[in-house]
């Protein structure tokens, strides 16, 4: 099975779009002779848990228990949060990070388990910074007097 996400619909129109994410998993299944069962989308943030895509996975997996594969383009887009990257643990599957040319599983060298962790921790601490970024820039940008977005539009009647 594969897995795409893209953070937003913004992103999905400025080029990290779901197509070409999906044309990079199934030519990589064709080339690895991997029969794709079952694509899970998202169009979400995975910052927190409960994207639908990814929430219906599990299910998925054991609903049809000779389905241990996942294919993704890379680490960020499967997970970003550590809840997520548990459920995917606990689900012993073989996990294909095609841009990032690595495939974990149960059977990893300690090593490989330990650059993923630190993998799936990067990926969080760009959620966590971004968000103190932003914050910090509109708490500036009020302390300026400046609204931190578009001015209300008020109606007097």
């Amino acid at each position: 099975m594969l897995y795409a996400r893209v953070s937003s619909k913004d992103q999905e129109r400025e080029g990290f779009s779901i197509p070409a994410q999906l044309k990079l998993l199934r030519q990589y299944a064709r080339e690895q002779g991997l029969a794709i069962i079952q694509e899970f989308v998202d169009v979400e943030t995975a910052k927190q848990t409960g994207r639908s895509g990814f929430g219906e996975m599990p299910a998925f997996l054991k609903a049809n228990p000779a389905c241990r594969t996942i294919l993704v383009e890379k680490t960020a887009r499967l997970y970003r949060n550590i809840r997520d990257w548990i459920t995917v643990d606990d689900l012993d599957l073989t996990v294909h990070f095609v841009k990032e040319n690595t495939v974990v599983s149960e059977a990893s060298r300690s090593s490989e388990k330990f650059m993923h962790g630190i993998k799936v921790l990067m990926a969080k601490n760009y959620v966590d910074n971004l968000s103190e970024e932003v914050k910090k820039g509109l708490r500036e940008k009020a302390e300026q007097g400046h609204w931190p977005s578009v001015a209300p539009i008020c109606f007097f009647y």
